[in-house]
């Protein structure tokens, strides 16, 4: 088995999902995710995908990602706006709650640890 991972998403079916109804604020945003490798301790990678909407979130986990394309904004409670466009990265640290909303569907490949 290669130490090696390439993001080839065209080997991997997208899991569909949404935000869950109470969170939802507006829109009917739908998720695409291709979790391209599972690692022991709690470590995901892969690229995730939504349509417009608004919903809030909150996080548990940690996360670094980088936005491949379209536009969202991320506002934590209280805070400033985040416009996330492409090219953009953040990392979103466990405690982390706001809103994410999708102007524009956007990508973004991410890492995650629980």
């Amino acid at each position: 088995m290669s130490k090696a991972l390439t993001f080839d998403l065209s080997t991997i079916e997208p899991e569909i999902g949404a935000p869950a109804a109470d969170r939802l604020i507006s829109g009917a945003p739908e998720f695409r995710t291709w979790n391209v490798e599972e690692a022991d301790g709690g470590i995901y990678a892969g690229v995730w995908e939504a349509t417009p909407g608004k919903w809030q979130i909150v996080y548990d986990e940690w996360e670094y990602f980088h936005v491949l394309s379209g536009h969202s904004i991320v506002t934590e409670d209280e805070g400033v706006p985040f416009h996330l466009k492409p090219g953009d990265t953040m990392i979103l640290r466990p405690g982390f709650k706001g809103t994410w909303e999708v102007i524009e569907t956007t990508r973004k490949d991410y890492v995650i640890r629980l």
